[in-house]
This record gives C-alpha cells, sequence and structure tokens, in this order.
C-alpha cells in the first residue's frame, strides 16, 4: 500500500504521486539535450526536482541514444576545494558504477586529481570519460548551489573550459539543478578576493527552466489515488481546502494529506472519511511541530534580503526598499509568489512567517498571558477584551520589542499578532492577507466556540491594521478603515470587525494614541482601537 511522500524522490511503487516527468515540457527538454545544450532547472526545495532528474535519467537510458547519469554534489559542499573535489568525483565514480555499470571514472580520478589538481581534475575526468564512452554522455547535476566560494566557481569553470569538446569528448548536455539560477550566484572567491557573478562563470547555459507547483489538477489525481487504494473517501470541500491552503506546493499538500489519512504516531489509517476539520488539525500539527520544511523556509527569515521583502509585506506597505534582486531572491525560495502581487506564497508559509518572528516574544507572553481570561463562559471569545489588554500591553512592552523586528510598520503589528496568537492558538487560527503596497494589513481570527447550549461552530471575527503617520488625518483613516474592513467581513462571513490604528507619529503621548471608538449606531459596525 503507497503513502504520502515527504522524503526524498517520488517512487511510483511507494508513494502516491504525479508522474514527475509530465510536471515538466519533456519535449522541450528532449530538444535542447539533442541540440547539445547546456541549460539550468531551478525551482524551491522539496518541489520534486530530484525526481524529475532521476526519471529523466531512467527514461535517457532506457531510449539507448545517450548515456545518462544523475549525480549530487551536496556533499562536496565547503570552502576546501581540493577535499570537495575529492568528494565530488567520488560521487561520480559511485553512481557511473551502479547505473552504468561503468568503472571508468573510478579508476581514473585519482590520477586526473594528481596531475590536473582540483581545479582541472573534474574536467579532465569527463574528457577522459566521454572519449572512452560509446555513447555521447548527459550529466544531471543536482544540489548544484550546495557548492559554495571557490569550490562552486571552479566547477562552473571546468564546465565551461570544456564547452567546445562535445559531445564526443565532454558530456553532450549538462543540467544544473538548484534553488535558484545559475545567473543569479555572487560567488565570493577567497582566492581572488571578490565576488564572481555565476553567469560569468557559466556563461554557456542555453535558458533556465523553472518547475512550477501542482495545479489544482495534480492535487485531485494525488488525493483520488489515495481513495482507489484505500476506499478512504475525502469528504466535499477537502481538496478545495487542501489547494486553499497550499497554493500546489508539492511538500505541502504532501504533508497536509499524510498527516490527515494516517495516524502520525502509529502510521496505520484513521478510521472514516476525511474531513476539512482534519485538514486544519493537520495544519496546526506541521506548524506546531516545526518541521524541517517549514523550520528551513524559517532559517531564510535571518538573511536581511528577505527581510527587505518580507517586512513591508506583513505591514502591507507602500513604503519599501528592496531591490528586483531581492524580489528574485524569495521568489526562487519559494517564500513569495511567483506572479502578480507581492505578497506571501500561500496561506501556511503566512502563517509560518510571522509566528517565526515573533517566538521569542510568544515565549515570554506563555508565562504572562492566560487564554482562559479571554474565553466566555459560553466559549466564545472575548475579543473586544482581549484588544483591550493588548493596548495595555502595548503601552508597558512593545517599543522595545518595535525596535527588535527592525521595520517601523511591521513592528507593532507583529507584536499584536504574538497576543493574538498565544490566545488563539487554545481554539482557533489567524489568517492574513498579506501583500506590499495595500496600505493594511489583515487579520482573520476563526475562533471554535465549545460551549454553553448550543453545538460547536465556528465564529469569524475581521482584525485591520493601519498605521497612522505624519501625513494621515485620523477621521480620514477611520473612515477608510471602516469601509475597508466592513468590506472584508461581508467577503468572508465575519460577525465582528476590529479596525487597530497604529500611531506612528513621533512624541505622542499614550493618552494621545490609546483610545477605542465603538461601532456606529445604524452605521459601520466597526470597533475602533487606536495603540
Amino acid at each position: 500500500m503507497r503513502y504520502f511522500n515527504t522524503e526524498g524522490p517520488v517512487n511510483p511503487e511507494e508513494h502516491y504521486c504525479i508522474e514527475p516527468l509530465e510536471r515538466v515540457n519533456l519535449a522541450e527538454i528532449l530538444t535542447l539535450i539533442a541540440r547539445k545544450k547546456y541549460f539550468v532547472l531551478h525551482a524551491p526545495r522539496q518541489t520534486g526536482k530530484t525526481s524529475i532528474l532521476l526519471s529523466l535519467q531512467d527514461l535517457l537510458n532506457a531510449a539507448g541514444e545517450y548515456r545518462c547519469l544523475y549525480v549530487n554534489f551536496e556533499e562536496a559542499g565547503g570552502e576546501d576545494t581540493a577535499r570537495a573535489m575529492k568528494a565530488l568525483l567520488g560521487q561520480l565514480a559511485s553512481r557511473a558504477l551502479y547505473v552504468l555499470r561503468d568503472d571508468f571514472v573510478d579508476k581514473t580520478r585519482s590520477e586526473c586529481l594528481r596531475t590536473e589538481g582540483p581545479d582541472g581534475a573534474l574536467g579532465e575526468t569527463l574528457v577522459r570519460w566521454s572519449s572512452a564512452s560509446p555513447k555521447p554522455l548527459v550529466l544531471l547535476i543536482d544540489e548544484i548551489d550546495s557548492l559554495v566560494g571557490d569550490t562552486l566557481i571552479s566547477v562552473l569553470r571546468q564546465l565551461r573550459s570544456n564547452y567546445d569538446r562535445r559531445p564526443r569528448q565532454f558530456p553532450q548536455s549538462v543540467v544544473l539543478c538548484g534553488v535558484r539560477d545559475v545567473r543569479d550566484y555572487r560567488i565570493f572567491s577567497s582566492r581572488e578576493g571578490t565576488h564572481v557573478q555565476g553567469g560569468s562563470a557559466f556563461n554557456i547555459k542555453a535558458t533556465s527552466l523553472r518547475l512550477g507547483d501542482f495545479s489544482e489538477g495534480d492535487v485531485r489525481a494525488l488525493l483520488a489515488q489515495h481513495t482507489a487504494e484505500r476506499e478512504t473517501a475525502f469528504e466535499r470541500g477537502v481538496m478545495e481546502r487542501i489547494w486553499a491552503l497550499t497554493c500546489g506546493q508539492p511538500w505541502l499538500v504532501n504533508a497536509l494529506a499524510g498527516e490527515a489519512c494516517f495516524d502520525s504516531k502509529t502510521g496505520r489509517d484513521r478510521s472514516g472519511p476525511i474531513r476539512s476539520d482534519a485538514i486544519d488539525e493537520a495544519r496546526e500539527t506541521l506548524i506546531l511541530r516545526r518541521v524541517t520544511h517549514l523550520d528551513q523556509l524559517a532559517d531564510k527569515l535571518r538573511e536581511d534580503r528577505v527581510r527587505r521583502v518580507i517586512m513591508p509585506m506583513l505591514a502591507g506597505s507602500g513604503d519599501w526598499d528592496f531591490s528586483v534582486r531581492d524580489l528574485e531572491y524569495v521568489r526562487d525560495l519559494g517564500l513569495v509568489a511567483r506572479e502578480g502581487a507581492v505578497r506571501i506564497a500561500n496561506p501556511i508559509y503566512a502563517e509560518v512567517v510571522p509566528r517565526e518572528l515573533t517566538a521569542v516574544l510568544q515565549l515570554g507572553l506563555e508565562a504572562a498571558v492566560d487564554p482562559k481570561w479571554y474565553v466566555n463562559a459560553d466559549g466564545s471569545l472575548d475579543l473586544s477584551g482581549l484588544l483591550s489588554a493588548i493596548q495595555g500591553y502595548f503601552r508597558e512592552h512593545a517599543e522595545s520589542w518595535v525596535e527588535r523586528f527592525g521595520h517601523a510598520e511591521a513592528g507593532p503589528q507583529l507584536v499584536l499578532q504574538a497576543y493574538l496568537q498565544r490566545v488563539v492558538n487554545c481554539g482557533g487560527r489567524i489568517a492574513r492577507e498579506d501583500a506590499v503596497g495595500r496600505g493594511r494589513a489583515d487579520l482573520l481570527v476563526e475562533w471554535r466556540q465549545v460551549g454553553g447550549q448550543s453545538p460547536a461552530r465556528t465564529r469569524k471575527h475581521v482584525i485591520e491594521c493601519k498605521v497612522r503617520t505624519g501625513k494621515s488625518g485620523l477621521d480620514r483613516l477611520i473612515r477608510e478603515g471602516r469601509e475597508q474592513t466592513a468590506s472584508y467581513m461581508d467577503r468572508c462571513g465575519a460577525e465582528s470587525g476590529h479596525l487597530v490604528i497604529f500611531d506612528m507619529r513621533p512624541n505622542r503621548s499614550w493618552n494621545e494614541r490609546l483610545f477605542q471608538r465603538d461601532p456606529e449606531s445604524g452605521g459601520s459596525p466597526v470597533t475602533v482601537w487606536g495603540m
């Protein structure tokens, strides 16, 4: 019986999967190889790149026109080029023995290292191997961007310097696979004391292919495999829920489905049909467990070029200073949507990012805030009481935390969300809508009310955040904010709306900054909170 895969390449005999080569333009790839092109395949981590390369290797070797070899360069990472090249040639020799039953590289690598040194051994090995091969070689290099510094420069230059000798004395085609396009590599050479652009070190690249996420059809087909084999039904709306939460990110799709369909502790099937609330439980489990995929993503938030894009996005700010290269980088990481508005790629990432940025703050709140204080006797959430408490916390502690976040507009909203998260985690969730240039940040609090005489139900509350600067008048901000909040409430079916205005003008007293305005009689159903 197969299962949903979240570790390593897919194996169709063991895993539910979308056929890897159906996810790319195979005709284009085969044409590039036939034309002796060297090219790049790139995509965020855990999207299926390795599975595609291994399937391509099998396809080409079965066809018989080429001898194709997949090789992973990850273990050759490090600044020591001599050590890295020895490891790299070891990988090449091992895989050639296993896949092609060819011991040529194994027999010649030591001599090439001795005679050519680390900056020529790979090139000379490939020259000799290609010359002795009865068919043109095709080399698929995975994890190319795990190499760093002079090692990466050396590999790229050795491939480039022998390019003119293909296909009789060098590989017919080489595919470089990694997270980013090689043209975007900015590599520091300790030998040369300067940065080298990947595009100049590998200026023989014909094109770059970007692997996309699953389509809605792919998600549906993946779940259908589980239904067919396990005879476990997915209730109406489950596929749409998975799609809404993941936007097709392959690892997330498999992780959510796997967590919902199988007991995470025992690995056995859960009984009964899979419901949408099981998907929501799975989402929260993955986030709280800090699974490797999400942890690696969160680790990138420490990088300045990532924060330059993310922070104004969290604030909905039009005041941003990131470059096109910064934006390309976070898009290559898969953290930001590939096209359209600059926004976080999917709702799960949108939950992970602010939680990670406020992790230390939330640890402090665990000891200071008891969620039970804000749950009414009937099990409903006392959101007005919670926001009033946040005003008090903001007055005492927010300025120091805002300074730590390093972004004037995003900082207050991160403090607000950290406090909300502490309470809402105990019976609900917070969804965000993030995009650069919106002029606001929207939060949707979904609270599962359990208690009282009524059956359990989910109640929705909208919180919209705006920033007041020296240019903005309060009455106008409130008028526009109430209209936007009411529109958002109508769109998502919320029963209450709250507009939070952060006063970022310098030298303002807290008595002036903190206020509350109740909903207008016969008008907007939105409460306004000043902070």
